[in-house]
């Protein structure tokens, strides 16, 4: 039985918060520190996942706004009010509101950027904390193509152990290539009591998945009772990611 972990998209703290917050900056920063506040209780939950990803992804979009505010003055250009034909350009009137609106903006990203960074911290205090008691091991022999593969996670709070296919793929965006670890959850066993050893596990994956006879597969273990979606499996993920670029030499 496949089995989705989906994000919570309706959650944390977008980019909208502030370009729409310019109007009436005392209530986005209200705004802002209740949609803060609500990934502090997710963190204290040990729940990392969206959350500090997004985080970090928001605080670099917002950077990258500081550093092009006058591109961004430029981008909306205002309302086309005649045409130079001489010389083949439009002329735009900007509304009179434009720059107070941007300086709002900005205003809001400079004041919000501390506490953003400092949840950051928090969430990457959890991440290492996770990824120093999440211990990885190989399954048997390594085979040399591992682009593709198997890892197999335990859910200490569930009692169970999640085995999912992963394959490594490349994301193109832009002129940026990016590589992406994705996994397809297959099945998942009872963690009490008597369990198949990960060695069983591997024979039981190259029987009923044929298409992988010699499979890279990775054993996770850890005391961590942690929410397994939000933390443990983001976590082993990008443990098995960074092993991966190094074996395959493409870090």
């Amino acid at each position: 039985m496949e089995r989705s972990f989906a994000r919570d998209a309706g959650k944390g703290l977008r980019l909208e918060h502030f370009l729409s917050g310019a109007s009436d900056v005392e209530r986005a920063q209200y705004t802002i520190l209740a949609a803060l506040q609500e990934t502090h209780r997710e963190f204290s939950r040990n729940a990392i996942y969206p959350y500090l990803s997004d985080l970090i992804h928001l605080f670099e979009q917002l950077q990258h706004i500081l550093r092009g505010l006058e591109g961004i003055r430029n981008a909306a250009p205002g309302e086309v009010r005649q045409v130079d034909w001489e010389a083949c350009r439009l002329i735009y009137e900007r509304p009179a509101f434009d720059a107070d609106r941007i300086a709002a903006v900005e205003e809001l990203i400079r004041w919000a950027l501390p506490y953003i960074q400092k949840a950051i911290e928090e969430g990457r205090t959890i991440f290492e904390f996770v990824e120093e008691h999440l211990h990885m091991e190989p399954v048997g022999i390594v085979p040399s193509y591992q682009e593709e593969g198997y890892l197999i996670v335990p859910d200490q709070r569930g009692g169970t152990l999640h085995v999912l296919q992963y394959q490594l793929s490349v994301v193109t965006g832009g002129k940026e290539r990016y590589r992406t670890l994705r996994t397809l959850h297959l099945k998942q066993l009872p963690l009490q009591g008597v369990y198949p050893a990960p060695q069983r596990i591997k024979l039981d994956l190259i029987a009923e998945r044929r298409e992988l006879p010699n499979p890279a597969t990775y054993f996770f273990t850890t005391d961590l009772d942690f929410p397994f979606a939000q933390t443990v499996l983001p976590v082993a993920k990008r443990k098995l990611m960074r092993h991966l670029f190094t074996q395959i030499g493409r870090a």
